[in-house]
């Protein structure tokens, strides 16, 4: 799996030509959010799974921060953090609107999510309690989701690779007699 993760994941020098990113680069010689391994692969994760339902277009610049704060890997928590995209953030929104406004008990608006100014001064204004709250809610289940799932595919890799060495040790053995 690490070599799989190493192999599309950025690297520190892409990233310190990011031009978003470029006031992290005092912080990106940390050896600790370049390091990948179980703890920092499944918390970078869920950073940015958690990241990802912050309904401002923010995800990535604060996927990196906490990455970075937390000392967990920062490419994998800056790749999570693009589980929202254009494609996914109607679906997600719409979804922890209706979330919220269930659990707030309050009436649904009929809402069409827009990345406009307007959209944003007049709709947002009207409906940020239940959205915020649906994002919360979804933000914490999703980084535990993740974290448990990185950590469960990680330790499933690990023991199969342990038993095929161990294998290919009895095989080995096995034909030297």
């Amino acid at each position: 799996m690490r070599n799989l993760l190493k192999r599309h994941l950025p690297n520190k020098e892409k990233l310190e030509k990011q031009g978003h990113l470029k006031f992290l680069s005092k912080h990106l010689h940390d050896p600790n959010i370049w390091h990948l391994h179980r703890r920092s692969a499944a918390g970078g994760a869920a950073i940015g799974a958690f990241c990802a339902f912050i309904p401002f277009p923010v995800q990535s610049f604060l996927s990196a921060i906490f990455a970075i704060y937390f000392r967990v890997n920062l490419p994998v928590a800056l790749i999570f953090s693009l589980i929202s995209n254009p494609l996914t953030i109607p679906f997600m929104f719409f979804y922890t609107y209706k979330t919220g406004a269930w659990l707030l008990g309050i009436k649904e608006l009929p809402i069409k999510f827009e990345l406009s100014w307007e959209w944003f001064s007049i709709t947002f204004l009207e409906i940020w309690q239940p959205l915020l709250l649906g994002c919360f809610i979804y933000a914490s289940i999703s980084s535990i989701l993740v974290y448990s799932i990185v950590r469960l595919i990680w330790r499933v890799t690990a023991i199969n690779k342990w038993l095929n060495r161990r294998r290919e040790k009895k095989i080995k053995q096995h034909s030297e007699m």
